[in-house]
């Protein structure tokens, strides 16, 4: 068995395309009880932000469950699958673990070594354990994943130096309509960006803070936690006229402010604002971008016109953690790949052993025991003697190119019994 990722983000498509793809919760569990249905996927998950939708997936074959898992992903689309599956990536065992640690860790990034991107891994692992998609294969790879993640934040300057995907919004945003603080800020939304976009504008001096969001309580809670307002989308259009920023991050499949909209409240207003749109699919229609006074940031203009470069000073050291625990990692997964094999070939001489002995006994059975006892201590130590060196080289050989060959070979030559190789290979198979 081996690990896919199938996927798409800022770096191989633009964000009309992530766009397409984006799925909400319930598209989501869709989406990922389609993977799970695909023949040849054993375990799966999905890790959906503003900026990537992911695909990770435990495979018995490559080609087969690679076609099937683009395919589910190019059906969200709206354009031809052709023109949506070059925008994809793949990365297949070795290169899976080492991306995903990227992720984790901040290197893969719109803003290099943002924090936000390690509770979205956790929220992917997370929706994979209470869907029952993730078993013994990817549930060890997102914990540890994690881990690395928060090594990496805990060893370096990476989180400090790097500003989040709000934080770089909202410079963009001071441009237009001057510094956050003493500002009269909007958030619509009560999701995990939205808590960034509060938590951020709170730092800053924000003067008032508003958050409208479909289920009151998450706005209230916002509210409750960060000094500010919890009002209800009833009263949206009201303090939108009176807002210096706004900042719309809810996830909802459609258009949240309209042209018509924005247009008919910013008609109330004298000030210039700052719309920011941290949403994918998009909240903002993005004619708003043509009223007067009225500035857009979206993730296409972050995409496009800032530096998504911050943090990378501190690149080089997160990326000595990664390739430190990558090797540590895969070490351990190849020695551990190889283990079966092993304790199959020892079962194997074990039975051959009590076979032999049995049929000594049949033959001689007068044997006294404890010449009985001194033959079958030869003969266990004659077998452990012939297996130590095989079995020891091909756990060597474990950290090399071709491991497993190594240990098909030594299943081939010694003719094992696969279906106890296998039933070794997961937990509660034996061995």
């Amino acid at each position: 068995m081996s690990v896919l990722v199938v996927g798409v983000s800022h770096n191989s498509a633009p964000v009309s395309v992530l766009e397409q793809l984006a799925p909400d919760r319930e598209d989501a569990a869709k989406l990922l009880r389609d993977v799970i249905d695909s023949e040849h996927v054993v375990e799966a998950t999905v890790l959906a932000t503003c900026n990537r939708i992911e695909i990770y997936a435990e495979v018995d074959r490559f080609h087969g469950s690679v076609e099937a898992v683009s395919r589910l992903l190019c059906e969200r689309a709206d354009e031809p699958p052709e023109d949506i599956v070059s925008a994809f990536y793949v990365h297949y065992d070795d290169a899976a673990v080492a991306h995903l640690f990227d992720v984790a860790s901040g290197l893969d990034s719109m803003v290099v070594g943002e924090g936000q991107i390690l509770g979205q891994v956790r929220d992917a692992l997370r929706f994979g354990q209470e869907s029952g998609s993730v078993g013994p294969v990817l549930n060890p790879l997102f914990q540890q994943a994690l881990r690395v993640g928060k090594r990496v934040h805990a060893e370096t300057e990476i989180d400090r130096a790097a500003p989040s995907l709000v934080s770089v919004a909202l410079d963009a945003a001071a441009e237009h309509v001057g510094s956050v603080t003493g500002k009269r800020v909007v958030v619509v939304g009560a999701g995990s960006m939205a808590a960034l976009a509060v938590s951020t504008v709170a730092r800053l001096g924000a003067g008032d803070i508003a958050i409208a969001n479909r289920t009151n309580s998450n706005a209230t809670r916002l509210a409750d936690q960060y000094g500010g307002r919890a009002i209800a989308l009833s009263r949206l259009d009201r303090e939108l006229a009176a807002a210096d920023i706004v900042i719309s991050c809810t996830g909802s499949a459609g258009v949240v402010l309209s042209l018509s909209r924005v247009a008919g409240v910013r008609a109330r207003a004298s000030e210039p604002a700052a719309i920011i749109d941290l949403a994918l699919p998009h909240d903002v229609d993005p004619s708003v971008a043509e009223l007067p006074g009225v500035a857009l940031i979206s993730l296409a203009v972050l995409a496009e016109e800032l530096s998504l470069g911050s943090g990378a000073q501190d690149a080089a050291a997160v990326r000595a953690i990664v390739d430190e625990e990558l090797s540590a990692f895969l070490a351990a997964r190849r020695s551990a790949n190889v283990t079966p094999t092993v304790v199959a070939l020892r079962t194997m001489a074990t039975g051959v052993v009590e076979t032999e002995m049995e049929r000594l006994a049949s033959r001689l059975p007068d044997l006294d025991p404890d010449v009985r006892a001194e033959v079958e201590l030869s003969v266990r130590r004659v077998a452990d003697k012939l297996l130590h060196q095989p079995t020891v080289r091909v756990k060597e050989l474990a950290n090399e190119t071709g491991a497993l060959s190594y240990a098909s070979a030594l299943a081939d030559l010694f003719s094992l019994d696969l279906k106890t190789v296998d039933a070794v290979t997961r937990p509660g198979g034996g061995g």
